[in-house]
């Protein structure tokens, strides 16, 4: 068969887009496989204790057995409806086990928003105290998978005091950085702030004998600067790729962003329109490169009205009020948790331990609601994988693959989803810990 175009003519041509898709795939690496937590708890730095995560499981678990003692109560108070039966008491068993097992899944220690301005001898206690405190949570096991913490902005305000945080933070813990481990850094709003931290970072790493690259941080896109710069394009790819390798995620801050686009406060919410343009930036922005995306918190919460005095009871009226003050404040998180897990936001922020159900059981019910299909797609997806490989031909939809197996381990990570429901996909327990449809593929080859 005659061509045209041979070989020698087209080799500049050959060399050139090869050499632009090597650049390509390289900063676009796709999803690392690391475990993501379904969200994170901030805690003022002056509160925080070995022993927190914990206690706020227990306090999680004692406002499920009050407020929605049975899975019908749960679905009434996250839904407004009794739903689905069968789907609510599997959800509620998992959210009771999953708060006695592991209620916190990543814990921030604030010197933030959640901490306020102290005078100085006194955040420099707080920061020796709290890095004291991980220290013994991670000897005695009491620690969150995930910790870390949120230092001040790097605005000259209050630089030298985020600074100066960091600095006694770190070396006080130094030797005992706990796995996953993360420094946040707050209402970014240009490039130097990261290379400044990142810097720091390094730094430190060097004078406290931590190894190199040990010190992780993520962003938070809480600025309109953060979303669009002043050219109109995003700095967002440049906050990550300051950290040469450090940076493992973004976390949007809801209230400050909408603020800073002038939204009244009566009207802020993580279901704005102009949170979803600024989440759909980041999504953009950030896909392929393996960050870790994170929607903010919701900020009604879930308290009581009335409390019982010592040696007395509630009535029942003021009962009635009480478990509808906390569905009220339940009903609105979990539209918020659906709506970020509808738009791709696996991660979010929660504030206060009666959030915790709440946050389990919008999670849960999203992957369970969607288990079945899912399953039928992975499995038809693998075949067709093996099918492909036996007769030599080329499965090129290996990405579509990896999203759906992204979905169950996601779910297997935060115990929505067992490990027999996860089965029945029709792949082991083996080809779910390679975390990789590709290496997945590989495996069914050599076998």
């Amino acid at each position: 068969m005659q061509t045209s175009l041979d070989a020698a003519a087209t080799t500049g041509i050959d060399n050139k887009l090869h050499t632009a898709n090597r650049a390509f795939a390289a900063a676009h690496p796709g999803d690392s496989g690391a475990r993501q937590p379904v969200h994170t708890v901030y805690g003022g730095a002056h509160l925080f204790a070995a022993g927190t995560a914990r206690k706020m499981g227990d306090v999680a678990l004692r406002t499920l057995q009050e407020h929605a003692p049975t899975p019908a109560a749960l679905a009434r108070g996250m839904t407004g409806t009794d739903g689905d039966t069968a789907l609510w008491e599997k959800v509620y068993a998992r959210v009771a086990e999953k708060l006695q097992r592991e209620p916190v899944e990543d814990f921030r220690i604030d010197f933030e928003d959640g901490y306020g301005t102290r005078p100085d001898a006194e955040e420099d206690g707080h920061a020796v105290a709290a890095a004291t405190e991980v220290a013994r949570g991670l000897r005695d096991g009491g620690l969150p998978p995930f910790v870390g913490i949120r230092i001040k902005p790097f605005t000259d305000p209050c630089y030298a005091r985020s600074k100066r945080t960091l600095d006694l933070f770190v070396t006080t813990l130094a030797g005992k950085l706990p796995p996953h481990f993360v420094v946040t850094i707050p209402k970014v709003t240009h490039v130097a702030e990261v290379e400044a931290l990142c810097a720091l970072l390094e730094l430190l790493e060097a004078r406290t004998g931590l190894a190199p690259g040990s010190l992780r941080y993520e962003l938070m896109v809480e600025t309109p600067q953060a979303v669009l710069d002043a050219g109109g394009r995003s700095p967002l790819r440049s906050f990550v790729d300051a950290g040469r390798g450090r940076c493992r995620g973004a976390h949007f801050g809801t209230y400050d962003y909408t603020a800073g686009v002038n939204v009244v406060a009566t009207y802020q919410g993580m279901e704005h329109p102009a949170c979803d343009f600024a989440k759909h930036v980041m999504s953009v922005t950030l896909a392929g490169t393996g960050m870790q995306l994170s929607d903010g918190a919701t900020n009604i919460m879930p308290v009581v009205p009335y409390r019982a005095a010592a040696g007395q009871t509630l009535s029942p009226d003021q009962k009635r009020d009480n478990d509808a003050a906390v569905h009220r404040a339940w009903r609105i998180a979990y539209a918020n948790t659906r709506h970020s897990l509808q738009g791709g936001f696996y991660q979010g922020w929660d504030l206060h331990p009666a959030q915790l159900p709440v946050r389990y059981a919008a999670a849960y019910s999203f992957f369970l609601e969607a288990l079945g299909s899912t399953t039928d797609r992975l499995r038809a997806f693998v075949d067709k994988a093996a099918r492909a490989t036996l007769l030599g031909d080329v499965f090129d939809d290996a990405a579509t693959g990896q999203g759906l197996l992204n979905f169950f381990l996601r779910g297997l990570a935060c115990g929505a989803i067992t490990e027999d429901e996860a089965r029945a996909t029709g792949l082991a327990p083996e080809d779910f810990a390679t975390r990789s449809f590709v290496a997945i593929l590989e495996r069914r080859k050599q076998a």
